[in-house]
């Protein structure tokens, strides 16, 4: 969900465009958008995303049975797309049109993408409770009664 609808209820195109943003990102690492905060310490995908990509880390961002079918500039064209279409600005993402043409051509002079929208980090409380209901084992014992 674009940070613009989730924070105001402001909804236009450029929010499909951050959505397919994020689509893209979990295809390419095989993550989902909500899962990369337990594997690792970032909050979310599109945050773990930007911060290999600033370090120019990209290939072990990539899940390996995309690296394994698929061309390393392909993969990087992916990450750089999804970045351009995660950007905070919804004036800064690319219109769809762009999008597709940069993916099937492979368009080598994709402009920098700025820093993504950031969401704000649940409170450790909260985040404490959720790890707790996830992580806890539930017992049940069951008797069953049987008359003679």
């Amino acid at each position: 969900m674009a940070p613009e609808y989730a924070m105001e209820g402001v909804f236009s195109i450029k929010s499909d465009v951050y959505s397919f943003g994020v689509l893209l990102l979990e295809v390419v690492t095989g993550s989902r958008r909500s899962c990369i905060n337990n594997i690792m310490g970032f909050p979310n995908l599109v945050v773990y995303a930007w911060n290999m990509w600033q370090e120019e880390n990209i290939e072990d961002l990539a899940d390996s049975s995309i690296i394994d079918t698929c061309s390393l500039d392909e993969v990087l064209l992916c990450i750089h797309v999804a970045l351009l279409c995660v950007q905070e600005n919804p004036n800064d993402r690319p219109h769809m049109p762009f999008v597709v043409l940069a993916l099937e051509n492979g368009i080598a002079t994709l402009p920098s993408p700025n820093h993504p929208a950031y969401f704000t980090q649940r409170s450790s409380d909260i985040e404490q409770i959720r790890n707790i209901i996830y992580n806890s084992v539930n017992n049940i014992t069951h008797t069953h009664i049987e008359g003679r």
